[in-house]
């Protein structure tokens, strides 16, 4: 059996990629510093496959990587309105944090190491990007992303496999739910008030996958041989789930049949990039099985059926903010007596 470490294993695509890896029969370590709380991993507490560890990627000790095979690094400040709440943190976490982890990650043996990347990292561009396209980060959340790609793919060689997977943005029900990701939104939105509100005009376009997909993508580069992935970078996602925002919304206001009305307001948004995923496609046949239309409903479903709920902890910059102020926070969460 291999041992996997995740960290931020606790969070809204480490929550279903370890509940996808212990079914495959692999020993799950968490390390997580639980902002969000201990609710998202009960489920697994009970696993004798399954432990936890509460620790930061900038500190913890690197004894928790041996005898450890795989890394999957998913630790950050996430998502672009988050980062740039402090951005000095955002780039020790991000960038210098799993730099750590990686480097680290060598030292103790660890055979192989991927980085959870983003798409966000191509920013503005006008022209359909592959993994081989000129990057144009604009937020700190990208531009921490693409200094960790720099610093750490190098690091791979034949005992240590680096890889870095770029996601389209996530969607979709987790444990860990998130509501400030465009499909959610746009479905929370019209669960709320038969409205979906798209900012920056619509015309710009994002990459889409769903967490079940992405959580398969990182099962396949388990798998991979080390020889076609070191060192490498993947684009994560499908070619057909490019969308224009105003179209997007269209596709997710048609999943319940009920009348519901776009409401364009916001200044324009420059962030709009149309991806390439042939790469991943063509080395691991990776074809995602979900798409907006039917996790839109789902998540719609889950909302109606109080299986998921609203609150301040969906949505990731409001939670930041109130950890920021340390009041009535759970002590849990504490290291140090320091949040961040």
């Amino acid at each position: 059996m291999k041992k996997i470490l995740v960290t931020g294993g606790a969070g809204y695509v480490g929550t279903v990629l370890i509940e996808k890896l212990l079914q495959e029969g692999y020993q799950v370590i968490c390390l997580d510093r639980f902002f969000f709380g201990f609710e998202s991993i009960s489920q697994f507490t009970s696993n004798p496959y399954f432990s936890y560890i509460q620790d930061d990627i900038r500190w913890f000790d690197k004894n928790y990587l041996k005898d450890v095979d795989c890394v999957i690094d998913l630790a950050s400040i996430s998502n672009d309105p988050a980062g740039e709440l402090d951005p000095t943190k955002t780039t020790e976490i991000n960038f210098k944090g799993r730099e750590r982890v990686a480097k680290l990650s060598k030292t103790m043996g660890v055979k192989k190491y991927f980085l959870a990347s983003t798409c966000s990292i191509y920013g503005f561009n006008k022209n359909i990007c592959d993994e081989d396209s000129k990057i144009n980060p604009l937020t700190t959340y990208a531009k921490a992303s693409a200094m960790a790609e720099n610093e750490i793919l190098c690091t791979g060689d034949d005992d240590f496999c680096c890889t870095a997977f770029r996601f389209a943005t996530i969607y979709g029900l987790s444990k860990r739910m998130r509501f400030d990701l465009v499909v959610n939104t746009m479905t929370l939105s019209l669960f709320q008030n038969k409205t979906i509100i798209v900012n920056g005009g619509g015309t710009q376009k994002r990459p889409l996958v769903d967490v079940r997909d992405a959580a398969e993508a990182y099962i396949l580069g388990i798998n991979a041989d080390t020889n076609v992935i070191n060192g490498k970078i993947f684009n994560v996602g499908s070619n057909e789930q490019n969308y224009t925002m105003i179209d997007l919304a269209k596709e997710v206001g048609s999943t319940t049949g009920i009348d519901f009305e776009i409401i364009s307001k916001g200044d324009p948004d420059f962030r709009s990039y149309d991806v390439d995923f042939s790469k991943i496609k063509n080395t691991f046949s990776f074809i995602p099985k979900f798409s907006p239309f039917t996790s839109a409903l789902e998540v719609f479903n889950a909302l109606k059926n109080n299986i998921v709920s609203y609150d301040l902890k969906t949505k990731t910059v409001d939670w930041y903010k109130f950890l920021i102020k340390k009041e009535n926070i759970d002590k849990r969460i504490l290291i140090d007596n320091k949040i961040f």
